[in-house]
Formats: C-alpha cells, structure tokens, sequence
C-alpha cells in the first residue's frame, strides 16, 4: 500500500470511528467540543514543575479511550509523528534551568529537567484529547457544535470542505501517480521537468471533482448552515456528563489529587 493510500485510509477510518452508534458517539457534539477545549486549558494551566498535577489529568483521557472503545495502540500509531514534535518543545530546558529543586532518592532533579517533563506531558495529553474529539464526534458534528458558538459560517464552511477535499485531493494525486508510474515503469519517482504540468492536471481534476462533491452536498440539503437532528438533540446525560467532568477537572486542577491518594496509603 502507498503512502497516499495509507493516508486515505486513515482518513476515511477515523471518519468510520466517528460515525459508530456508541455510547461516547452520542454524546451532544457541543459538550465534547467545550469539555476538550476547557481539558486543554485546565492542562496547560499548571505550573511548570507540577508533574503530578499534570499527571493526575491523564485520568480524562483513559476513561475516553475505554467508553469511545478506541485503540490506544492505534492512537500512538496515528500520532507518531505528532507526539515526537510535542515532545521536543521543552527539550532545551535542562540546559537554562540547571537548580536543582527535587530529589528522588539520592537523585536530584533540576528544574529544567521538571519543566521539560511537564512540558511534554501536558503536549501528549493535549493531542490525545484532541485527537479523542475527532475520534467520537464527525465533522459535521463539530461544525454544528462550532455554529453554536456563533464561530463565523465562512470559516466553519471552510474548515469543513478542508476535511472534505482532503480525500479528493489525496485520490487524484493516487491515480495521477499510478499512471505515470504506469508510463515510465522503470523510473524512480516523478522527474522534475514533468511537476509543473502534473501539479496543473492535480488541480483542474480536483477542481472538477470538488464541485461534484459540493453540487452532491447541494442535492441533499445543504445550504451553508447546520440544522438540528435527532441526533443532537441535548438530554439529561449530556448535562451530566459535562457537570461531571467539569467538576473532576476543577477538583483535580485545585486539588493534588495524587498526594492525598499517597497520604492514605501510608
């Protein structure tokens, strides 16, 4: 399989995760968007030697991961180009931050070690709730959730027929590679003087297909505007579930949650 394969598999997959009848897949596409958008900020907000605090967070997307019934392996693989850069963002740290503020044991940590660690948790946890939210929630579903928010209709159109596109783009790339390749079997990738008139084909075929997909989106009722369902009506549990994860995420931001644990134990 090629990579551009690969990638409309993934693509298309996520959108399938999204488009299951479960449980977390029902839930008001309005409270997962707010609960994502307020974890990120409760994540971000802790100080940046608190590596327990931020570690006590992870709570949030374990139990997502089990109601959604989403593969955490397969998360780890969607994401493996992503986490690295998160990772790297604080990795300088330990050379301006070299006082030492903790010992484990006989060893001392600096805070620059502390600050790099919470730097990367907190970029982990992050993508992880983002990536649950596309993961539980179709598109469409946060776009309506968005226009709730009264987010312009312009840029919500637009975030939509991104994703959209995407996949027409990613096909017609595929098929004008696969004839190329057909043409000149034993040529190792695209030669340099054939981009501009492949790139100039890639874009009127996508052209053209784009405006099939949208005239289709046309046909069946779309008007700019993203009106109710049945399926996101707001009930009872939506309320609940958005009360009580507020509150877990208040307690857990106030509160170290992993301390207190700690202290009954001993």
């Amino acid at each position: 399989m090629s990579k551009i394969s690969k990638a409309i598999y993934e693509i298309e997959h996520i959108s399938q995760m999204a488009e299951k009848d479960q449980w977390m897949n029902r839930i008001h596409p309005l409270v997962k968007l707010f609960l994502t958008v307020f974890y990120i900020f409760m994540v971000v907000s802790f100080r940046k030697y608190d590596i327990l605090g931020v570690l006590s967070m992870v709570v949030y997307p374990l139990i997502i991961f089990m109601l959604g019934d989403i593969s955490v392996k397969e998360a780890l693989y969607r994401l493996r180009i992503v986490l690295p850069l998160v990772c790297i963002v604080g990795i300088l740290n330990p050379l301006f931050d070299r006082e030492i503020v903790l010992y484990v044991g006989t060893v001392g940590l600096s805070g620059g070690v502390l600050s790099m660690l919470s730097l990367m948790l907190k970029g982990v946890l992050t993508v992880f709730a983002s990536y649950l939210l596309i993961a539980t929630t179709s598109i469409e579903k946060i776009c309506y959730a968005l226009r709730l928010l009264h987010v312009p209709k312009l840029l919500v159109t637009q975030i939509l027929l991104i994703y959209r596109y995407i996949t027409v783009l990613l096909a017609q790339t595929k098929k004008i590679t696969q004839a190329y390749a057909l043409r000149a079997p034993e040529q190792k990738g695209i030669r340099h003087d054939a981009w501009g008139s492949l790139v100039g084909q890639l874009l009127l075929k996508s052209m053209d297909r784009a405006e099939e997909v949208y005239e289709s989106m046309c046909l069946r009722g779309y008007q700019g505007e993203f009106g109710p369902d049945e399926s996101c009506a707001f009930q009872v549990k939506d309320a609940v579930f958005l009360f009580l994860w507020s509150v877990v995420f208040v307690l857990f931001r106030i509160f170290p949650v992993f301390q207190i644990v700690g202290a009954w134990f001993i």
